[in-house]
């Protein structure tokens, strides 16, 4: 006889899931024997599972090796069941899986599979409830995969666009520096033109300076001749009279014209130094703004399919930097201010070279008149004297007495100007000791100078007549007896004056002015 159990419902088992239940034909028993089964915990130990064997992690083999059984991302748990296995019925789970009413019977020892479905461990509410619990966890465990799944696309997307936002702003941020780089640029280049046109013009200035220094050697040495010509008259004409002043005054103004010529020209070749500097420092600064100009460019062009990109570990901790945007566009500001002002004072440079040489050249110009013009005076007195001497020889006794009282009033004219004189430069030199910016040359100053210039002029006008008188007094008491000399002299003065140094003073042999620069 055999004996078969069979599930109550075949629909129930999942596809894919291990089969639980038991189709097996027990052995044939003679009658008077009894079977047992085989103790689980003798069994135990010459059974091995497959899962014992090693593994890839996180790749486990199931407790089947059926091939319908995923394994993959499966592990196998140890069960350590509370109930001995040992006895043939179980202790039930609950109060409701107890067979009260089959303990007084006595089952027959037909087959083991038929034990197992008289005696369970659970009954159907267990089952239910784990079957529940499964589901559940399934759907738990799905759930936070899909919440998984969804954060980490939403992360993915929103790393995506902070990337791109940065990238961006990074790029935006390139071109905004390479934009305030090429008007820093633009600026320093327009500054550089200017500063080379400056010291270009600043060079001109400066040779026509030279050779208007080298010009003045022409007059001055013209100047040097008449004197020396001069030098020649004979007895009561060598005298130092206001040609003489003239001439002399003329050789000093062109000697202290040709000094401020130099010194002007020393400070243009200083200026010409600092804005050589300055366009340095602006040509430095351009090229550092061009360097940096096409590695910002090239910055800005790399995009994520660009070549040579690569990774350089550790630079962003290097910080190399100088400078701030604040310093940064203060320097290039620095270097144009600088160069603005040296410009400034280049122009200023060449005003006053021109002031200079014109001032110079009016100077001489007006010198050059005033010495022509007392060089025909004298000669016109020359000549006068020498007509006249025959006409007012009756007249010398007369004019002795006269020259007497002319004398004296020329002496006491010339004492009453001391103290004017003492009041001009006491007023003077207390002014020198105005402090700070109160040193002002104001129209006070300059009233002052030019009356102690009055004063002077006059005093030395006033000691010339007086000389005059002198030699005219003495010239009278002689004149009977020198007569016939002294018509001699005046025409030997006359020779040279009007004949030797007039003649040589016909042209200024200079260039009065200079053309506006």
């Amino acid at each position: 006889m055999s004996a078969q159990v069979v599930p109550n419902n075949p629909a129930m088992e999942y596809l894919g899931h291990t089969q639980t239940a038991s189709y097996m034909t027990g052995p044939r028993m003679n009658a008077g024997q009894t079977y047992h089964l085989p103790s689980i915990g003798t069994m135990h130990s010459s059974l091995k599972s497959f899962d014992t064997y090693p593994a890839p992690s996180p790749m486990r083999r199931s407790l089947t090796t059926l091939p319908w059984r995923p394994s993959t991302y499966y592990q196998t748990a140890k069960v350590n069941p509370g109930t001995a296995l040992t006895r043939s019925m179980p202790d039930p789970m609950s109060g409701r899986s107890a067979l009260n009413e089959l303990d007084a019977l006595k089952v027959p020892p037909v087959f083991a599979a038929a034990r197992n479905a008289l005696y369970t461990r659970f009954t159907p509410n267990d089952w239910a409830s784990s079957n529940q619990g499964n589901y559940l966890a399934s759907d738990r465990v799905r759930a936070g995969a899909e919440r998984l799944r969804l954060d980490t696309v939403r992360m993915c997307r929103e790393t995506d666009d902070k990337t791109k936002r940065s990238q961006t702003d990074v790029g935006k941020r390139l071109g905004e520096r390479v934009g305030d780089i090429t008007f820093w640029k633009t600026e320093l280049n327009h500054e550089t033109d200017n500063m080379i046109s400056e010291i270009n013009a600043l060079n001109e200035a400066k040779r026509i300076m030279e050779k208007a220094l080298q010009e003045t050697e022409n007059p001055l040495h013209i100047s040097q001749e008449c004197l020396y010509n001069r030098e020649k008259r004979q007895c009561i004409d060598l005298v130092h009279d206001n040609p003489e002043r003239e001439l002399i005054r003329e050789v000093d103004v062109i000697k202290r014209c040709q000094e401020r010529m130099r010194n002007t020209i020393e400070k243009a070749s200083v200026q010409l130094g600092l804005d050589r500097a300055a366009q340095h420092e602006l040509e430095k600064d351009s090229t550092d703004k061009f360097s940096a100009q096409n590695l910002d460019e090239n910055c800005h062009g790399l995009r994520n399919a660009s070549r040579g990109i690569a990774y350089h570990n550790g630079v962003n901790r290097i910080d190399n930097t100088v400078s701030v945007p604040e310093t940064w566009a203060r320097f290039s500001n620095d270097n144009v201010q600088r160069s603005q002002s040296e410009r400034a004072a280049s122009k200023q440079m060449r005003n006053e070279l021109e002031s200079v040489l014109n001032a110079c050249a009016n100077e001489m110009w007006n010198q050059w008149n005033a010495v022509n013009v007392n060089l025909n005076n004298r000669v016109q007195e020359s000549t006068d004297a020498r007509n006249r001497l025959q006409t007012h020889l009756s007249k010398v006794l007369q004019e002795i007495f006269d020259m007497e009282k002319n004398i004296e009033l020329l002496k006491k004219s010339i004492q009453d100007k001391i103290a004017p004189m003492q009041v001009a430069h006491t007023r003077l030199d207390i002014r020198t000791r105005r402090p700070n910016v109160e040193l002002c040359r104001d129209p006070v100053q300059h009233r002052l100078v030019e009356e102690v210039g009055e004063i002077t002029d006059t005093v030395e006008a006033l000691q010339a007549k007086l000389r005059d008188a002198e030699n005219a007094l003495q010239q009278l008491l002689r004149t009977k007896s020198a007569l016939e000399a002294d018509l001699a002299v005046k025409n030997n003065s006359l020779f040279i004056d009007r004949e030797k140094c007039l003649a040589m003073r016909k042209t200024f042999p200079m260039s009065p002015r200079i053309v506006s620069l």
